[in-house]
């Protein structure tokens, strides 16, 4: 293992991660599922290995077919579209209330699936990928991207919870929506 490659992929990684996406759906899942950290924690971890060893080995595979213009118009796009889909209110179930998982695997499992689908065309993902087709080196790049995600997301769960003491869900839906899709919008224009 190169650890000047696992150190540079964390890097990059948890400082693209900073105010990402996926930062809020940890944050957000931490204020839906305050007793369960661990299991959020653990379904990020998962979900961040299988995605980043997938996105490093395909860097190797496609480095030079995709355009980064091309990248940049699809991750704007997304953004927009991921922020304009925070404005939409969850659906209620029979009590008044969105449907929630419960117990420990649940949630798991839950944020291993939202948190892989989060990852697809993120900057993050896409980043792997860069950083799996310039170095050749699959482990040291998962093993760095992975521990980058973690930086960043890790403390986000814990935060969340004593977030949402003190700020109504709504809320963090209506400014995860603004920062969604004011990042579109500014890749869209200056990158």
């Amino acid at each position: 293992m190169d650890f000047s490659v696992l150190s540079l992929s964390a890097g990059v990684v948890a400082l693209a991660e900073m105010g990402d996406k996926t930062q809020l759906l940890s944050l957000m899942l931490a204020v839906r599922y305050p007793k369960q950290a661990w299991s959020i924690i653990g379904g990020i971890l998962l979900a961040t290995l299988v995605n980043h060893a997938g996105a490093a080995f395909l860097g190797q595979i496609l480095a030079g077919f995709v355009s980064p213009e091309i990248l940049r118009w699809i991750l704007g796009v997304s953004f927009i579209v991921i922020g304009a889909w925070l404005l939409v209110p969850d659906k209620l179930g029979d009590e008044g209330q969105s449907k929630k998982v419960h117990g420990a695997v649940a949630v798991f499992l839950l944020t291993m699936t939202l948190f892989f689908l989060a990852e697809m065309g993120d900057k993050t993902q896409i980043a792997t990928i860069a950083l799996g087709a310039r170095y050749n080196d699959v482990l040291s790049v998962t093993a760095g991207t992975t521990l980058g995600m973690m930086l960043a997301n890790a403390p986000a769960v814990w935060i969340g919870q004593k977030f949402t003491q003190r700020v109504p869900l709504k809320w963090v839906h209506a400014i995860a929506a603004v920062v969604f899709i004011a990042i579109g919008l500014i890749t869209l224009i200056w990158s």
